[in-house]
């Protein structure tokens, strides 16, 4: 059909995360040495609201529009060649501790430290379109 596939999107979804991650410098592994947390997904909604192309240029927008006691929700607005609006998605992470197997997991509040990294990009949706 010439457009890419549903399925790559969640690809998207984790490059986003792993580059935001990176640029406030907590990558993954950075996180659990620091602050003794792991922040698995419990929530990954998509829609798609018009197809790209295939070797279309995207520009995968990354923002946090929610912070709750144990979990967040990261929001991603992914746009094609002209401005036009591929995907909406979300994740919702939970902050949960490390260690104990994944038999164990007990969430946790979110570090006030992680947090106040993240805090130039938590925008509500209406801001961040």
């Amino acid at each position: 059909m010439g457009i890419i596939r549903y399925d790559a999107y969640t690809r998207f979804y984790e490059l986003g995360e792993s580059e935001l991650l990176r640029h406030v410098r907590l990558p993954h592994r950075v996180i659990g040495e620091r602050f003794g947390i792991a922040i698995p997904r419990r929530v990954m909604h998509m829609e798609f609201t018009s197809a790209p192309v295939l070797d279309e240029r995207l520009e995968v927008r990354v923002y946090i529009s929610h912070v709750g006691t144990t979990s967040m929700t990261l929001n991603f607005d992914i746009y094609g060649e002209g401005g036009a609006l591929r995907s909406l998605g979300y994740l919702v992470l939970v902050c949960v501790e490390t260690g104990g197997g994944a038999t164990q997991i007990t969430k946790r509040a979110w570090p006030e430290e992680f947090i106040r990294l993240l805090g130039d990009y938590q925008m509500s949706v209406e801001e961040a379109r």
